[in-house]
Formats: structure tokens, sequence, C-alpha cells
């Protein structure tokens, strides 16, 4: 059998950020609509004691064809060693005969799938004549968090804060040369209180365990994506922008109300009740629920990321690559 490897550099060649907010929209839609088989990951711990561990995703989406499984290792000590603490694999399966056909590298296929998903929520909760974008966190995710809105919104500047000023300006000047295409001009900020009252979009991509901006004062009108916090005591989002939001969409809602401090947090402090938390970006994409309905209307979009997001975008990136003879063919 044949089996097409693709690195990370193959995988840029392959497909661009709108080629992955599509895809995830399909996984999206699937998902709420039930079309999705999507097992709880299994973590093994295999060392305690540097808290070294495995984590197996798999799923099947049958409308895509998509069966297969991402892996992903946390080593923390591996940063000692010189070497990536979470490297990543996506195992693709053909459906039909049960052989791996694919083998993706994780990592970026992460990114591009978690800024895609921000993206789509952006292209269709934010106004469409939204002009300047905040992003909070300049880490790995942040780059694809970045493109992502600048491929579905004019945006004239851009701005960048992290807790590292010197980060902050690395990230921009980085990012200006990287993504010139899009003319949006990119820049580094000290306070968020610079630009924070008039922004009109922003994105939290941190792993901090309290709220990284003032919710009460941004404007009417502004879309917010909160993609870093995933785990019940982790909440880059004040409650009190929840409190003013007129729309909450997540990508999962049970994976959101079980591991999302922004969520969880505010819930059991009785500042928003699991009603307002419980609408999923698929069922507003199937045209199920109602999205913004005003341009001062404050929405909000939470995201902890699912298989099937990866499995739809990797074999998406699989397809693309087939078809421009990207990649390395081995046989097995």
């Amino acid at each position: 059998m044949e089996i097409l490897i693709l690195r990370e550099e193959d995988i840029l060649k392959a497909v661009d950020i709108k080629d992955i907010i599509e895809a995830d929209k399909e996984a999206l839609k699937n998902y709420s609509d039930g079309g999705s088989d999507i097992p709880l990951r299994t973590v093994i711990d295999v060392d305690k004691d540097s808290s070294s561990t495995a984590i197996f995703m798999p799923g099947f989406i049958k409308d895509k064809n998509a069966l297969g499984m991402k892996i992903i290792d946390i080593y923390p000590d591996n940063i000692e060693k010189g070497l990536v603490t979470s490297p990543s694999t996506m195992i693709l399966i053909d459906k039909d005969n049960g052989f791996v056909k694919a083998i993706i590298d994780g990592t970026i296929l992460t990114r591009l799938r978690t800024g895609a998903v921000s993206g789509a929520a952006t292209e269709v909760l934010s106004n469409e004549d939204a002009k300047s974008f905040l992003l909070i966190g300049t880490g790995g995710q942040a780059g694809t968090q970045l493109e992502a809105v600048l491929a579905v919104r004019d945006i004239e500047e851009a701005y960048v804060f992290d807790v590292n000023y010197e980060r902050a300006e690395v990230f921009a000047k980085e990012m200006n040369e990287k993504l010139k295409g899009y003319g949006a001009k990119i820049l580094a900020i000290k306070e968020l209180d610079e630009v924070l009252e008039e922004v009109d979009i922003i994105t939290t991509v941190t792993t901090s365990k309290k709220p990284v901006f003032d919710g009460t004062m941004v404007k009417k009108g502004v879309h917010v994506n909160s993609v870093g916090s995933y785990t019940p005591d982790m909440q880059e989002t004040p409650p009190e922008l929840l409190v003013r939001a007129g729309k909450i969409f997540t990508d999962t809602k049970e994976g959101v109300i079980e591991e999302a401090g922004d969520v969880i947090i505010p819930m059991k402090e009785g500042k928003i009740s699991k009603e307002k938390v419980a609408h999923e970006l698929g069922d507003l994409l199937l045209g199920r629920e109602v999205g913004r309905e005003s341009k001062e209307e404050i929405t909000w979009f939470k995201t902890v990321g699912f298989a099937g997001l990866d499995l739809v975008a990797g074999e998406k990136i699989y397809q693309l690559a087939k078809e421009k003879v990207i990649g390395t063919k081995i046989e097995m």
C-alpha cells in the first residue's frame, strides 16, 4: 500500500488558510448534525514525574470519508533537549480498506485548523465592515489566528499584545513580512487600554488563569474569539464580556461546558446560565440558530477543539496534496 507523507512545508504548499476555514465549517456542520463519530480521547500518563502524556484522538466522519486519529504527545522535558514539547501526528486511514493512506505533521495541522475555526466564527459573527483587530498572545497558535481573521475581513490595523512586549514586537515584525499580501498594518502595543475601546474584533490565545482584558471596556458590536483556555481552571475571558454578549457560540457545547474555565467559572458564580452557552457554530452554519442581529450586538465564540476539525482538515490537505502532487510517497 502507498502512504503519502506530508511534512509542514508540504502542507503549506498544498493549502492556504481559506481552504482550512471551509474545511472547518464542514466539520462544524457535520458535528452539529450528528454525522460525526468522535469517541472520547484517550490519555495515557507515560511518566508522571515529568508529566509526559500521550493523547489519542480518533474519529470518523462518514460524509467526508475522513477516518483516522491524531496523536499528541506532551513532553515538557523536551525543552531541555531542544525538542518541541508537544509533537503531533495525524494518521489518515482509507475507509474502504482500512490501510493507512497518509501521515501528516499534526503540529501545523493543529495550528491551521485552530486558526481557521476562529476565522469561520469571525466570518459569520463579526460585523462585515470590521476594520480593526486585537490579538492577545503571541505563542505558537498566534500566527494562524491572525491570518484567519485577515482572510475573512478587510482589516486595516491589527494590534498585537503580549505580556512580554519584546516578544510582541518580534511577532509583529515577522507577521508584517509574512502576511503583507493582506495589506494590514500589524502593530505591537504595550498596553491593551491603548486600543481596547475601539477594536472591532478580538482574539485571545493564551493559557491564562485570569481574564486578560477588561470586559467592560470593549465597545458595542465587538466580536471576540477565545481560543487559548482549554481546562476548567483557565479563564482568558472576563465574565463581564459574557454577560454583555447577545450571542454566544461554541465549537461543541458539551466540550466547552465541560472543559473551558471561561464558562465553567462564571456559571458556578451564577453570572451566566448554561442555556446561554449551549449554542454551536455548526447549527448557525446550518441555519438552525440566529446569529448577529445588529451592528451593536456583542458576539463571542469559544473553541476547545475536537477531532472532527483535525479529520476534515487533514482529509482536505491530503486531497489537495494529491491533486498538486505534493509530498513523499512510501510503499508498505
